[in-house]
């Protein structure tokens, strides 16, 4: 029967490692995860994290286990930038604190931080203390894109866990074996999730992220003869409907509330209330973010046709609109096109307004691809 840390696709060589922590009863205090977007660092957060808590090391069946895969276990915090490019110091402070509180369910407690890379001096400096004499039931992992991002205080201070970078055909590969998916609905979703397997996964899952997909592409489609004004209504249905989503989170979050109301104490029920703020905040982000892959998606398939490429198209259930974009614009416009697509995603990150992002975006992209002629009434 496979164990928990089977859900880290693609990781052979982490997957070892964080069993053998466990099973010999080596976990450490302190772990800094590095990988590129799409190596299963999260995934491989919360199987650790299971396993962690689990009397019986990830068992995958009891009530502790159960609620860190839902993502609804107390004792299991995860953190995210809050400030303009970065985390801020009071949020690294308020996390300090909680290490100092006794678990609410769990004989541990867990703290995920994702992006540390973005931990500036500052902040960094109002977490070195417990970073490196935490409480004895707090275990810390850190994950960021690269080693060398990472300030040298964090690094030495932790045991870094390298993730490999997962090419995208061994990717879709991984997500067919795993979920019976056909290897062209398993390419597009890997494309569509930025590389995550586990994302990619929950995609196809999705009828609802499926559609959205759909929607994303009849406007990229259409750009070639939208006006501004259609432009402007585009962009306010893709960020509309790429935050829909959030309402099953905010559900996910009233429930979680709800369960806890009656045995928590007003500070702890205040705790996951921050949380659920945070994390809502980053699941908009990682929505609007979706939004930004399919469309780059959708710019690499233009740029294989241009370069002669037509075989390696991924969304192939759009190939004639591609092709059509592909003649109406050029290899060297549409690597342009996509290099807006990368600017998108960073002022995200900077807390830029999601409407201004997509307007700026595809505004950007229509008159790249098609020059400032893409005036015409366009209707979908």
């Amino acid at each position: 029967m496979s164990d928990v840390f089977e859900s880290i696709f693609g990781q052979s060589a982490v997957r070892e490692f964080l069993r053998a922590s466990v099973l010999s009863g080596k976990v450490s205090h302190a772990y800094l995860f590095t990988g590129p977007v799409g190596s299963n660092k999260n995934a491989a957060a919360y199987a650790f994290a299971q396993a962690i808590l689990c009397k019986d090391q990830g068992c995958q069946e009891c009530d502790s286990c159960k609620r860190v895969m839902r993502r609804k276990h107390p004792d299991v915090r995860f953190f995210s930038p809050e400030g303009v490019g970065g985390y801020l110091v009071e949020q690294i402070r308020s996390l300090v604190a909680d290490t100092a509180l006794a678990p609410i369910q769990a004989e541990r407690k867990v703290y995920i931080l994702d992006r540390v890379d973005l931990l500036g001096t500052q902040a960094a400096n109002a977490f070195l203390k417990t970073l490196e004499e935490p409480p004895s039931d707090v275990v810390l992992i850190l994950m960021g894109r690269t080693r060398e991002s990472v300030l040298p205080t964090i690094v030495s201070r932790c045991q870094v866990v390298p993730f490999r970078h997962i090419p995208a055909h061994e990717a879709a590969a991984i997500l067919t074996q795993n979920s019976g998916a056909s290897p062209l609905l398993a390419n597009i979703a890997i494309q569509a999730c930025g590389g995550s397997i586990t994302k990619a996964a929950e995609f196809l899952r999705s009828n609802e992220r499926m559609s959205f997909r759909s929607r994303v592409l009849e406007v990229m489609d259409s750009l070639a003869l939208a006006d501004d004004w259609d432009v402007l209504t585009y962009s306010e249905d893709l960020v509309v409907k790429a935050k829909a989503p959030l309402d099953a989170v905010r559900a996910f979050q009233e429930g979680e509330l709800a369960e806890s109301a009656d045995f928590l104490s007003k500070g702890a029920l205040r705790q996951i209330e921050a949380r659920h703020k945070r994390s809502l905040s980053a699941a908009a982000i990682e929505s609007l973010g979706q939004t930004n892959a399919i469309i780059r998606s959708w710019l690499r398939d233009v740029m294989m046709v241009c370069a002669g490429c037509p075989e390696l198209v991924i969304n192939e259930d759009v190939r004639p609109a591609i092709e059509d974009a592909a003649r109406k614009t050029s290899l060297g416009r549409a690597a342009q096109a996509l290099e807006s697509c990368h600017v998108a995603d960073k002022a995200l990150l900077y807390n830029v307004s999601p409407q201004t992002c997509i307007d700026a975006l595809l505004y950007e992209i229509r008159e790249v691809l098609y020059g400032s002629h893409s005036t015409s009434k366009a209707a979908i």
